[in-house]
């Protein structure tokens, strides 16, 4: 399962609903883009040691960006940028998780632009809503 960025911010701020479904979890995931946005993120090297420290305590796999997932995130891009205000960040982590075929947890109550795009089997729409 892949988890989107703004679960792990989430779990930073203490959310108890996504802690406990992110410790649950079995074969835990990230996408490349959303492993690099929490290392921008951090303020100095304790917080950058301490995301790598998380990420690695609980087994995250962080996946690549392919030339598949680019290539699907771009395609992405061309059928739904205009008519949905897609993001490229969005686009390339949906294409992660349907080329490795993986269920996807988004963080963003309004998921329209990704149900659009990703099956419902890809999609855990139980995400913390």
């Amino acid at each position: 399962m892949i988890f989107d960025t703004d679960i792990f911010i989430w779990v930073q701020r203490g959310n108890k609903q996504a802690a406990n479904l992110m410790e649950k979890t079995e074969g835990r995931c990230l996408s490349i883009l959303t492993y690099m946005e929490l290392l921008q993120a951090a303020q100095d090297k304790k917080q950058h040691s301490y995301i790598k420290d998380f990420i690695l305590g609980l087994g995250f796999v962080v996946l690549p960006l392919s030339e598949n997932v680019g290539h699907r995130a771009s395609i992405y891009i061309e059928e739904y940028s205009l008519n949905s205000g897609l993001r490229a960040g969005d686009a390339i982590i949906a294409a992660t998780a349907v080329e490795n075929n993986m269920m996807l947890v988004p963080g963003m109550p309004n998921t329209s632009n990704l149900l659009r795009i990703l099956k419902p089997s890809f999609f855990v729409l139980e995400a913390l809503q």
